[in-house]
């Protein structure tokens, strides 16, 4: 039953493309496809994988209510082509909104104010080098509602409430916000910053400040990071450092990483561009641990990614 519930949603998906072409609500697919074959040694034990590094398909579409009102969805899975079953659809988000000249105001699944004003800081953002294998804060919760105001000189305030009910929450309301500047791409603006706070999100509080810039051609970017738990927890401290420069169609990157009592990770890659949409990708990550008795992870990858 599973496996027909989840053939019957890319069904859904197609069929649903087809029919936008003749409604009034026209909505758009999308997704990437991003497969890499991998050496991963961790724990000591040593792995090769051919695995997905969170491949998806979406639509989203948006519907002009009024002059100044707009209905707005997305609706997306991760595709995990890499799965031992071939059941290997999982929701990523999921809203409903509606924006207008008071800005943006959405509800369903979706990711926390504070991950999303990462910008494109993570170099290695979905890879063995992702952020998250050190951080805490990375979440998509599926009871929330989000609300962005219009971006006034360049800066958007914005917050999502994580409803108690849901799993994720232990039974406590939780709130995160952000305050972002400038655009994230770096394609408006040469600078973009954010600074961003959980309050019981997850089981945790966290404090993010980030920063991303180009100088001469090379994209640098930085993170600052407190947590702790919302229950009894010590606060720690965590910092990260990017950077990327491009030569023709390569894109150099390097990464460094550390979370206080936890471990500290590096990495370095290239990406080489075939066409807009399409690119070879290669990269190696260290990351070790503050335990004595863990060895360090290490990863090597090389893959493909595609963008529709």
């Amino acid at each position: 039953m599973k496996q027909f519930t989840k053939t019957l949603i890319a069904t859904s998906l197609v069929t649903l493309t087809m029919a936008s072409a003749q409604a009034a609500d026209p909505l758009t697919v999308y997704g990437k496809l991003n497969v890499t074959a991998q050496s991963n040694d961790e724990k000591g034990e040593e792995t090769t994988t051919i695995q997905s590094n969170a491949s998806r398909l979406g639509v989203m579409g948006a519907y002009e209510i009024s002059s100044d009102l707009e209905a707005f969805y997305t609706l997306e899975y991760e595709v995990d082509t890499g799965a031992e079953t071939s059941d290997n659809f999982t929701a990523r988000n999921q809203f409903v909104g509606l924006r207008g000249n008071f800005g943006a105001f959405s509800v369903g699944r979706n990711d926390t104010l504070l991950k999303v004003s990462q910008g494109g800081v993570d170099q290695f953002n979905d890879l063995s080098g992702d952020l998250k294998n050190l951080f805490k804060g990375e979440n998509r919760l599926a009871q929330t509602a989000t609300y962005l105001t219009p971006t006034m000189s360049g800066i958007t305030l914005g917050v999502t409430y994580a409803a108690e009910g849901d799993a994720a929450q232990e039974d406590e309301n939780g709130f995160s916000v952000a305050a972002m500047y400038g655009d994230s791409k770096l394609k408006s603006t040469p600078i973009y910053a954010a600074l961003a706070y959980d309050s019981k999100v997850k089981g945790y509080d966290i404090l993010r400040a980030s920063v991303q810039g180009k100088i001469v051609g090379v994209v640098l970017g930085g993170m600052y990071q407190q947590q702790e738990k919302t229950v009894n927890g010590d606060m720690k401290n965590g910092y990260l450092f990017s950077a990327a420069y491009d030569i023709n169609a390569v894109t150099l990157k390097a990464q460094y990483q550390d979370m206080e009592d936890l471990g500290e990770s590096w990495s370095a890659g290239a990406d080489y561009s075939l066409s807009k949409p399409t690119k070879l990708l290669m990269f190696y990550t260290d990351r070790s641990y503050d335990m004595a008795s863990r060895d360090n992870d290490k990863y090597f990858g090389v893959g493909l990614e595609h963008k529709f």
